[in-house]
C-alpha cells in the first residue's frame, strides 16, 4: 500500500462528491488520504469497520460469507463506487464492523477516510440526510422485528392449536375406553356373583381361571388382520357360536376375532365343561376378560400417545435445554414433524431418509426447530396438502445437510434470488408476512454460519440447509432475533 497525493478536483470528478464545494472537497483531502492499492485482500467481513473506502481507479470484488465459503457478489471498476465503514453516521447505536470483504484485483486507487472523520462529516454537512437514513434504517430494523415476532407467534398459534388437537384425541379417546372398562368390571362383579353361587365344581373352576390367563396372554400377540380377513372370521365365528346355542353371537364375535381366538379354541371350552349353559356363561364370562384387556390396551395407547406428543413438544421447545448444544437433527426434524402433523395431514406422504451415521452438530436447538417449521410449512403449503414430502439428512464434507423437499410445482426461476428477502412472499395477502424464510436465513446463516439455498423445478422442490458439524466459536454469536 502506497499513499499518494489527494486532488480536490480530482474527487469532484467521482459521482460521489461531485455536488460538493471548494471548501468541502478541501477537508475531504485534508482529512484522507488516497492509497495505492496492490492485488488482494484489503478487509474482511466481520472485521471492525475503521474506513470508507471509494474507488478512483482499478477494480474492486466484494463478497459476502456463505456456508463457510466467501461468494462474489459485486465485481466494478466505476470510479465513485464505495464500501467500508459507510454506517459509521450510525455510531454505536448500529454494530461497526464490515458487512462484506473487498479485495482488488488490479493496482487500485481508493480515497480512503477514517470511519469516524466520514461520520461526523456526515453529520456536520448533511444533518437532515442523516436523520433520513437514520430513520430509514432503524424503522426498517424496528419494523423487521415487530412483524418478526408477530410471525412466531403465529407459528406458535397454529402449533398449539395443533398440538392441542393431536392431544385432545387420545386423551378423549381414554375417556371413553374408562368408561366402558367401568361397564365391564361392573358385568364381571355380576359374573363372579353367578360363579360364587356354585355353578361351576373345583375342577371346572381351574379351567376357567386357566383359560381366561390364556385368553389374555392371547390378547397381546393377537395378530393384525385385513378388513376382508376380519369379516370372515367373524363370520366363521357367529356360525360357531349360534351352533353351541350362544345367545347374540354375532355381537360377540367381533372381539373374539380382535383378540386372535379361533374356532379350534373355543372347542377347547366346549371339551372343558359338559352343560351348555355353563358354556355360555363361560364364553360371556372370557368376553368380559377379552374386552378388559383390548380396553387396558387402548387406554395405555392412547396414555402413550398422549406422552409422545408432550415429549415431542418439550423437545421442540427445547425446555429445560441449554440454548446452544450438541443435538441429534433426527430427533429435531422427528419433533417437529409430530408438531405439524395435523397440518401436515393424511394427504401428504411424509418420507424419511435419514442417516444414521451423521453425528451429533452444536446448535441453536429450538432455533433450528423454527426452521424445519418454516420450510416444512411453505412444502405443504406448496403442495397444497397433496404429495410427497421428503426430510432428508446426509453429511457433505464438514457440514451436516438437511434437505426438505416437495412435489409442488416449484418456485420460478424469476423469483428465487428473492425469496429469501424480507417481506418478500409469494402467498396471497393476509397469508403470509414474507420473513419465514429471511429468519431460517438469518438463523442458518447468521446465527450457525451455515448456508441455506433452494434447487427447484416443477414436481422437485429440496430447501438444503446446510450446518457446520464443528463449527467455529463466532458460531456461538448472534443477533438474539435469530
Amino acid at each position: 500500500m502506497t499513499t499518494l497525493s489527494c486532488s480536490p478536483e480530482e474527487l469532484r470528478t467521482l459521482f460521489l462528491f461531485e455536488k460538493l464545494d471548494d471548501r468541502q472537497l478541501g477537508e475531504l483531502c485534508a482529512s484522507g488520504r488516497v492509497e495505492l492499492i496492490e492485488p488482494g485482500p484489503v478487509f474482511a467481513e466481520g472485521d471492525a469497520a475503521t474506513c470508507f473506502y471509494v474507488l478512483m481507479d482499478g477494480e474492486l470484488v466484494l463478497g459476502k460469507l456463505s456456508g463457510g465459503e466467501e461468494i462474489e457478489v459485486n465485481r466494478t471498476s466505476q470510479r465513485g463506487v464505495y464500501a467500508g465503514a459507510w454506517q459509521s453516521y450510525l455510531g454505536d447505536r448500529a454494530p461497526q464492523t464490515y458487512t462484506t470483504s473487498l479485495r482488488v484485483t488490479t493496482p487500485s486507487r481508493f480515497f480512503v477516510l477514517d470511519a469516524d472523520r466520514f461520520g461526523a462529516l456526515m453529520h456536520e454537512w448533511f444533518p437532515m440526510a442523516v436523520h433520513l437514513l437514520e430513520g430509514l434504517f432503524f424503522g426498517s430494523e424496528n419494523s423487521r422485528q415487530i412483524v418478526d415476532q408477530r410471525e412466531r407467534l403465529l407459528a406458535l398459534g397454529s402449533l398449539s392449536a395443533g398440538l392441542t388437537h393431536e392431544l385432545n384425541n387420545p386423551a378423549a379417546a381414554a375417556v371413553r375406553a374408562t368408561a366402558s372398562l367401568r361397564d365391564r368390571v361392573s358385568h364381571m362383579r355380576q359374573k363372579l356373583g353367578v360363579i360364587a353361587s356354585g355353578v361351576y365344581d373345583r375342577q371346572a373352576l381351574a379351567t376357567l381361571i386357566r383359560l381366561q390367563e390364556e385368553a389374555a396372554e392371547l390378547v397381546a400377540k393377537a395378530p393384525t388382520l385385513t378388513p376382508l380377513e376380519a369379516a370372515d372370521r367373524e363370520d366363521q365365528l357367529g356360525d360357531w357360536f349360534d351352533t353351541h346355542g350362544v345367545s347374540g353371537g354375532w355381537d360377540l364375535a367381533p372381539t373374539f376375532v380382535q383378540a386372535g381366538l379361533d374356532i379350534p379354541w373355543l372347542e377347547r371350552i366346549v371339551a372343558s365343561v359338559d352343560d351348555d349353559a355353563v358354556v355360555e356363561s363361560t364364553i360371556r364370562w372370557l368376553n368380559y376378560t377379552i374386552e378388559t384387556e383390548l380396553l387396558m390396551n387402548e387406554i395405555a395407547d392412547s396414555t402413550a400417545r398422549v406422552s409422545t406428543l408432550v415429549n415431542a413438544a418439550k423437545q421442540y421447545s427445547q425446555m429445560d435445554r441449554a440454548p446452544y448444544q450438541r443435538v441429534d437433527l433426527r430427533e429435531l426434524l422427528d419433533s417437529s414433524l409430530v408438531m405439524l402433523g395435523r397440518k401436515i395431514g393424511d394427504s401428504v406422504a411424509v418420507v424419511k431418509d435419514y442417516d444414521s451415521s451423521l453425528p451429533q452438530v452444536p446448535a441453536y436447538a429450538a432455533e433450528l426447530n423454527q426452521v424445519w417449521t418454516n420450510l416444512i410449512d411453505n412444502a405443504v403449503a406448496a403442495m397444497q396438502g397433496h404429495g410427497t414430502l421428503t426430510v432428508r439428512t446426509r453429511r457433505d464434507g464438514d457440514m451436516a445437510l438437511i434437505e426438505i423437499g416437495d412435489t409442488g410445482p416449484g418456485v420460478p426461476e424469476e423469483i428465487r434470488s428473492r425469496i429469501f428477502e424480507p417481506f418478500f412472499t409469494t402467498k396471497p395477502v393476509g397469508e403470509g408476512t414474507g420473513l419465514g424464510l429471511d429468519i431460517s436465513w438469518r438463523i442458518v446463516v447468521k446465527k450457525h454460519r451455515g448456508d441455506l439455498r433452494v434447487h427447484s423445478e416443477p414436481g422437485d422442490t429440496r430447501f438444503q440447509v446446510r450446518i457446520p458439524i464443528e463449527p467455529e466459536v463466532t458460531a456461538m454469536e448472534g443477533d438474539s432475533h435469530g
